[in-house]
């Protein structure tokens, strides 16, 4: 078995440990050498390249799957529209056409409602901002390349885990919150999220579409004073935002995103339901480890 992966971050590592685990081949696509050497540790096979170098990707192998789950990195010198549409367009144009699967991590955020209604995968998409406006014209043009007959598209709601908690810091410091207070945010943890990619790997008919989620959206005010509970802060404040605010512009995008497709086709269970349960393990871990941290020997030794 021969894996690819273009965007080996937060979610495509997860992915690529589970896939070295069960004894694949993984090979995942880096902009940096010393990237690279970090991946060989983990037992996955660098290839130094740039989605928006096409040169660089005359190598790319083939693959029984490919995950591209590439993020926006602000500091690249590229527009969001450049990375997720361009960057796509040169990653199709140098693959092989024996690659088996293709599985392409999109977001939920190809959806514009406001009203806080329940969509799914048969919603008009009609994305307010940048980011969702990029994810729907990279999936359009997926959908037009050969490639597309074998893809699996992945609306990711909003990937949350360890180390990807928004907003603890200011509510540790009892600052108030840049962020709107209305509206719903739709969640699934980081480990759910490699989970839903290798069902899609599995199970998932081509072509196809599956919105991500954990199929309990929560109403951000709702969301914010649970985190500060569990942190032992206060309760939260929020700052007046001007209209053209992105936290603003945030708020304005409020819908409840459905699971079920998802669950019924191919038997999907999140390991975390709600952002309830993801939040408590997140933080619960977090705390021990910090104790860990501070334990020196002299206190282990004294405990023992």
């Amino acid at each position: 078995m021969r894996k690819l992966i273009v965007g080996c971050g937060y979610l495509g590592l997860r992915v690529a440990n589970r896939w070295v685990a069960d004894g694949a081949v993984v090979i995942a696509v880096t902009r940096y050498s010393e990237r690279g050497s970090f991946l060989q540790s983990r037992g996955i096979e660098p290839i130094v390249g740039d989605i928006m170098a096409p040169d660089t990707l005359r190598s790319l192998p083939s693959a029984d799957t490919v995950l591209f789950a590439v993020g926006h990195d602000r500091g690249c010198g590229h527009s969001i529209r450049e990375v997720y549409v361009a960057g796509l367009m040169n990653v199709l144009e140098y693959l092989p056409s024996s690659v088996g699967r293709f599985i392409y991590v999109s977001s939920t955020g190809v959806f514009g409602q406001s009203d806080g209604s329940w969509v799914d995968e048969t919603s008009p998409c009609e994305p307010k901002r940048e980011g969702g406006r990029a994810c729907w014209q990279a999936e359009l043009l997926l959908r037009q390349h050969p490639l597309g007959r074998r893809a699996v598209v992945l609306r990711m709601a909003g990937i949350y885990g360890p180390g990807r908690i928004p907003r603890s810091k200011e509510l540790l410091a009892g600052l108030p919150l840049d962020a709107p207070s209305e509206g719903f945010l739709n969640l699934i943890h980081v480990d759910d999220a490699a989970s839903a990619v290798l069902a899609a790997e599995a199970r998932a008919p081509l072509p196809s579409l599956y919105c991500v989620s954990d199929g309990h959206p929560v109403v951000r005010r709702d969301y914010y004073c649970q985190l500060a509970a569990l942190l032992g802060a206060a309760e939260p404040q929020f700052r007046k935002t001007q209209l053209d605010a992105p936290a603003a512009l945030r708020a304005s995008a409020s819908k409840r995103v459905s699971n079920q497709r998802l669950l019924s086709q191919l038997g999907f269970q999140p390991q975390y339901p709600s952002y309830r349960e993801g939040l408590a393990a997140i933080v619960s871990t977090s705390a021990a480890l910090t104790n860990t941290k501070r334990a020196g020997p002299a206190d282990e030794n004294r405990s023992s």
